[in-house]
């Protein structure tokens, strides 16, 4: 029997009414419903001074950075500033290396004020591949952030079911193994040991 996956989302908006954290509870009450254990990460609440590698770690960072690694799972949140992610979201990226993503699971989430959120999600996923994190291929970019929500709750049942989906794959994938190869790569890798 497999064990309670662990799903952590992390909300990179300073923002007293976030949308990106709106979007991230709807991401996290779809991955509770699909079996996991969930926890959300609001940088809001630590205190987190912008990272400098030649200072100690404040405990905030400690915290978090534990938070991380011991997830089987992370879902990155961010809204979109001047086409790529926040500082806030940066800022706790910084703090964290190979020892809390690599080989993890990691869903990307964008949530734009505007129409464009490419780049944001391109950004992202650069940077968690660049910690050996296993990208999810689902991510969800969200246009026009003021015009989505309603008390909460999304006002596009179809956006509703793209961001939830995110979700039920963070929980679905969280034992991904890292070996993935296809059929014919691994004959490729038998006939070569021959």
């Amino acid at each position: 029997m497999q064990a309670t996956p662990k799903v952590v989302a992390v909300c990179g908006s300073m923002r007293d009414g976030s949308h990106t954290r709106t979007a991230l509870k709807h991401v996290l009450d779809a991955a509770e419903e699909a079996g996991a254990e969930t926890e959300l990460i609001d940088v809001r609440k630590y205190d987190l001074p912008i990272f400098d590698p030649d200072e100690e770690e404040p405990e905030d960072a400690v915290e978090i950075k534990r938070i991380i690694r011991e997830a089987d799972s992370v879902i990155l949140g961010s809204p979109v500033y001047h086409g790529s992610y926040t500082s806030a979201f940066r800022n706790v990226h910084d703090y964290c290396s190979f020892d809390e993503f690599e080989d993890t699971t990691v869903g990307l989430l964008a949530v734009a004020g505007g129409g464009s959120y490419a780049s944001t999600l391109d950004h992202m996923r650069i940077t968690v591949r660049g910690v050996h994190g296993w990208v999810l291929p689902h991510q969800v970019g969200i246009r026009n952030a003021y015009e989505q929500f309603e008390d909460g709750e999304f006002v596009d049942g179809d956006l509703e079911e793209r961001t939830r989906k995110l979700g039920k794959q963070a929980a679905k994938y969280a034992f991904i193994t890292p070996d993935v190869t296809s059929a014919e790569a691994d004959e490729e890798e038998a006939t070569a040991d021959d």
